[in-house]
């Protein structure tokens, strides 16, 4: 019943919508991948915005009946409330009879399994569309990394120009696009970031766009799987017409998102580098690698579970702990069943100093008796068996910073109320 309901409810929106775009001239921008969607979106809604009229959404409204919403600014009712969706189709009614009040709009288009991605199809028509990275995602769904990259890059069915993340999306993906631009850091790309200098709590970079320097910036607060969202905002503006300085002023002002490398100040001076909105093997190894980059005199990374690995998820979570860089991680903390047993195990074997919890509160109530000032904590995980958020919360400078973690609405309190005590 209830798919059923999404599909009539998906089949009106997406109707609305394509009658919107044939009516006004609007721009549309999607961003696809594994990893990093909501930061990219951000981060290219932020840089366009600096010319255009830009209409996003903040939260994760990226699957079939969630993007429409997006064009008409609309919020998500149930499905078994036919009157609320009566309601919303009569708003978007009036949405498309005025005059579209926007230039671009910046989408983020989810699958958590084969076949999803093709759906969107059916009304968006993407002017650019970015790919992120094709790494292991929903490999319960998926049978290797082919059929995720598959999967991701159906998005070029309902694209003009494709630019994709030549460092996390490997050649032989890339080689299937018809002419593809590419943006990265590491490898050669269209677009580039180069000459990086880390400094505290600032980056300095030079993008360039081929041999030609585009751009010389700056951001505050930044980490090293940030500045991929950078890349790909610079990227973007740069194909929409921007000038360098609207570039730079864009990306200059890119905000902090909630539970992906937020940077928050912990108990005893010590700082906390947020990332509990989700976590993946490739995600969590450069979350790492900014870690060890901090100059602190004890790091703390807290990893918990990495969800729906499916029959890869032993071999995945033991690659973590064989990746952890024993000579800067003072203590590794693992949160759930697979983090505890396969990752913990392979840290232990290299002579990690490792604690093992089944719950995040329990985790954060011993780091807090074990930080030492001016430390560096790190702290990332998957949702479901996990909740790390609750970790953070433990150890925050000010317990009103609480508000700006993941998860915190009434309904999430009280899903994590039945697995463990908040």
């Amino acid at each position: 019943m209830k798919s059923k309901a999404k599909k009539i409810v998906a089949f009106v929106l997406g109707w609305q919508v394509r009658r919107l775009l044939n009516k006004n001239d609007v721009a549309v921008v999607a961003v696809g991948g594994s990893i990093g969607k909501t930061s990219t979106k951000l981060a290219i809604a932020h840089t366009l915005s600096q010319h255009y009229r830009v209409n996003y959404e903040k939260g994760n409204y990226n699957d079939i009946v969630t993007i429409p919403l997006v064009f008409f600014g609309g919020r998500l009712a149930s499905l078994f409330n036919p009157f609320s969706w009566l309601m919303t189709f009569v708003r978007n009614e009036g949405v498309i009879a005025k005059k579209y009040p926007y230039d671009v709009v910046v989408l983020e288009l989810g699958t958590d399994g084969p076949g999803q991605i093709k759906q969107f199809k059916s009304y968006v028509r993407a002017d650019i569309a970015v790919i992120t990275a094709i790494t292991p995602e929903h490999m319960e769904y998926f049978a290797d990394l082919d059929e995720v990259a598959h999967e991701e890059l159906a998005i070029s069915q309902f694209s003009r120009q494709l630019l994709v993340n030549a460092d996390l999306v490997a050649a032989k993906y890339i080689q299937e696009i018809k002419e593809p631009l590419t943006y990265g850091i590491k490898e050669p790309a269209n677009y580039r970031l180069k000459n990086i200098e880390f400094s505290g709590d600032q980056a300095s970079f030079e993008i360039y766009e081929d041999s030609k320097q585009l751009l010389k910036s700056n951001h505050q607060k930044i980490t090293e799987p940030q500045l991929y969202s950078v890349t790909a905002a610079a990227a973007v503006g740069h194909l929409m017409g921007l000038t360098p300085q609207q570039i730079d002023i864009g990306i200059s002002s890119i905000p902090a998102v909630s539970g992906r490398m937020q940077q928050l100040e912990g108990l005893k001076d010590s700082l906390i580098i947020d990332d509990t909105y989700n976590a993946s093997p490739e995600a969590t190894r450069a979350a790492l690698d900014t870690l060890c980059r901090l100059q602190a005199p004890q790091r703390i990374a807290v990893l918990g579970n990495m969800n729906e690995l499916g029959k890869y998820s032993r071999a995945e979570h033991e690659a973590i702990g064989q990746y952890i860089n024993a000579d800067k991680i003072d203590l590794l903390v693992t949160i759930g069943p697979d983090a505890n047993k396969y990752l913990a195990a392979k840290a232990l074997e290299r002579g990690l100093n490792v604690k093992t919890f089944e719950d995040p509160v329990s985790a954060g109530l011993f780091i807090k008796e074990n930080l030492s000032p001016g430390a560096a904590v790190l702290v990332k995980g998957s949702q479901n068996k996990v909740f790390a958020e609750e970790t953070v919360k433990q150890i925050l400078a000010n317990p009103a910073d609480a508000s700006k973690l993941v998860r915190q609405s009434g309904y999430w309190m009280s899903l994590k109320k039945k697995n463990f005590k908040t």
